[in-house]
């Protein structure tokens, strides 16, 4: 069975390193769900009518809509993420 190469002690990621990454990966799930729950909470109904029109969708559209979404994801980390573009 092969197992990945260990790392030196010199190219070992930094523990505050890890964390920080960990504190911004948490930060970002918790905005996402944010998002995502303010229409319903807001506007029940009109998120039910938008759910409904969304399942009437082809695989084809429902694939492109979240290929467009990933595009517009990665752009907006890569111009305004933690690395600063």
């Amino acid at each position: 069975m092969l197992r990945p190469a260990r790392r030196r002690a010199s190219e070992r990621v930094p523990t505050g390193y890890l964390a920080a990454v960990s504190d911004l990966f948490w930060a970002a799930f918790g905005l996402m769900l944010v998002m995502e729950g303010l229409l319903p909470f807001l506007g029940p109904q009109q998120w039910r009518a938008i759910f409904l029109r969304a399942a009437q969708l082809s695989d084809g559209q429902i694939r492109f809509l979240g290929g467009a979404s990933l595009c517009l994801g990665l752009l907006l980390l890569w111009l305004w993420g933690p690395a600063g573009g």
